[in-house]
């Protein structure tokens, strides 16, 4: 690997049985692993800091509130990357996740579990439907040829900033996604592989979860089309 500062970000709430799995598999190439703590009431926090991550806590919900926290914590670092505490993602993949911002080909990466290999059951209906019709709003809109909203994901530091990101809560991934078109940014997607999760998802595992994301997923796209880039 080159000698870029790469760090990665994990947000985690009630992760305790998955934690210790995700931070075990992150490869030793990477400088800091930071685990923002999103109001868990299990032992997550006390698993990870444990494994030798760097655990920002964040009291209030919000996926997008602990994706902030962690880039906070993370500091000075060339490359961050984004993944779930959930072990539904493959923390090995970073090589191939970053591989197109190494080679200078893009300078955000998308994990595309879509074009990987899914474990039967590990995507829901609702959540397959969900990516697909953001995928072609952003399509529509923007041209876009992403395929998934996957959270495994790379973006360099610089790039980040650019995106001055700021949605709270779910709508934090597409808002990347969204605002590295409108702005030009350099992408790539990557084919990736998923699993089943290790415990209940707080998202798909809840009809209020599903409703809710959808809502601000397809929300976010909206008001990022009425919503002029910044200069």
């Amino acid at each position: 690997m080159s000698e870029q500062i790469i760090k990665v970000v994990i947000p985690a709430r009630n992760e305790e049985g998955a934690i210790g799995k995700v931070i075990g598999e992150i490869p030793d190439f990477v400088s800091a692993v930071i685990v923002a703590d999103n109001g868990s009431t299990d032992k997550t926090a006390e698993i990870a800091k444990s494994l030798g991550a760097l655990v920002v806590s964040v009291p209030e919900p919000g996926y997008g509130r602990a994706c902030l926290a962690g880039i906070d914590k993370a500091g000075d670092c060339e490359i961050i990357v984004f993944l779930d505490g959930d072990a539904s993602d493959y923390p090995a993949e970073i090589v191939e996740l970053i591989a197109p911002i190494q080679n200078g080909s893009a300078k955000f990466v998308v994990g595309s579990r879509v074009r990987g290999k899914i474990e039967k059951g590990a995507l829901t209906p609702q959540q397959r439907f969900g990516n697909a019709l953001a995928c072609g709003l952003m399509k529509l809109f923007w041209k876009s040829r992403f395929t998934d909203l996957g959270p495994f994901r790379a973006i360099t530091r610089d790039a980040l900033e650019q995106l001055q990101m700021q949605a709270p809560t779910f709508g934090w991934t597409v808002e990347m996604q969204v605002r590295a078109l409108k702005q030009k940014i350099p992408y790539a997607e990557v084919p990736v592989n998923y699993r089943k999760r290790i415990g209940k998802s707080k998202i798909s595992g809840t009809v209020k979860g599903v409703i809710l994301a959808g809502w601000y997923i397809l929300g976010t796209i909206f008001l990022e089309a009425l919503r002029k880039s910044p200069h």
